[in-house]
């Protein structure tokens, strides 16, 4: 049974177009589908497309981690599961896991620092009220779960050894 979480905001199939020549789906197209996860967030968060209206606020992302854990073939079933690692007034820490729909194992995680933009400044802003309490609320809900595994990781190699 997969781990529980809050928020399992996006699935799809994967598309010929997305696959490579190994028959694998494409290094990029992992980062699309977390893109679309984060589309479904800021839409449960309250900025949709009238939320950002209303608000004058959008999200932009600041740093992603992706890793690739296993292959994803063509027409397989995948879902996204989004865990709320941590807020503040302006950023969202997320982590995004990427499965076959239903199955625990992850196929590729993606870790993420998100900031409120304020569009007419294109700079910081704090989150409005209403975004505000639908981010607290879901950092409550997420507040026991554990840290995933790849959070928090770095690329780099051992210091050669002479």
């Amino acid at each position: 049974m997969p781990t529980p979480f809050a928020l399992t905001p996006y699935q799809t199939a994967i598309l010929p177009d997305w696959v490579d020549y190994n028959g694998h789906l494409r290094d990029a197209f992992y980062l699309l589908i977390f893109s679309y996860a984060t589309d479904a967030l800021m839409d449960q968060l309250g900025l949709d497309e009238a939320g950002r209206a209303r608000s004058g606020h959008t999200l932009y992302t600041l740093e992603c981690h992706l890793n690739f854990l296993d292959e994803v073939k063509l027409g397989e079933s995948v879902e996204v599961r989004t865990q709320l690692l941590a807020h503040d007034a302006k950023r969202l820490h997320i982590h995004h896991s990427l499965h076959r729909v239903g199955v625990a194992a992850a196929l590729a995680e993606s870790e993420q620092m998100l900031m409120n933009i304020d569009v007419s400044t294109s700079r910081s802003a704090t989150f409005d009220e209403q975004v505000l309490q639908r981010v607290q609320a879901l950092g409550e809900a997420h507040a026991s779960f554990t840290t995933p595994v790849c959070v928090g990781r770095t690329i780099g190699l051992p210091p050669a050894r002479t």
